[in-house]
């Protein structure tokens, strides 16, 4: 059997509170551990570790999370609950309240962004968005 892997994210002494948001928007998530130091949870299957391991470290964009979406709707949905006491940015890009970085990010993106005749359309089109918009990424 291959060796899982999985990131632990660093929080000051939040790690439970930010389980237990995340848990909150995706769907088949829960908290698998949870002692005053690590919790340990599932978001959509995938495995993630929270750690209060203090003030010493800060997320920063260099991790962040991508979300493939399918349809607008859930652009919107994760777009808006991972936005809540956060921060948007630019091209899909946010910061939730707890300072994570997350990409709420079309699926079709990458086949848009890899068809010649469409790519520099959409790329500039994607430049000036926060939250990406499936519709405008299609038809300009």
């Amino acid at each position: 059997m291959p060796n899982q892997m999985y990131p632990c994210l660093w929080f000051d002494n939040q790690a439970k509170e930010a389980a237990e948001f995340y848990c909150s928007i995706f769907k088949n998530s829960s908290i698998k551990v949870c002692t005053p130091m690590v919790v340990t949870f599932e978001l959509n299957g995938n495995k993630f570790m929270g750690l209060n391991g203090g003030p010493n470290f800060k997320f920063n964009e260099a991790i962040s999370i991508v979300v493939d979406c399918e349809t607008q709707e859930e652009i919107d949905y994760y777009w808006n609950k991972l936005t809540e006491g956060g921060e948007e940015r630019n091209c899909g890009w946010l910061k939730d309240k707890y300072g994570m970085s997350w990409q709420i990010v079309p699926t079709i993106l990458g086949k848009l962004m890899t068809d010649s005749t469409k790519s520099q359309k959409v790329m500039e089109a994607f430049m000036q968005m926060k939250k990406f918009d499936i519709d405008k990424l299609l038809n300009g």
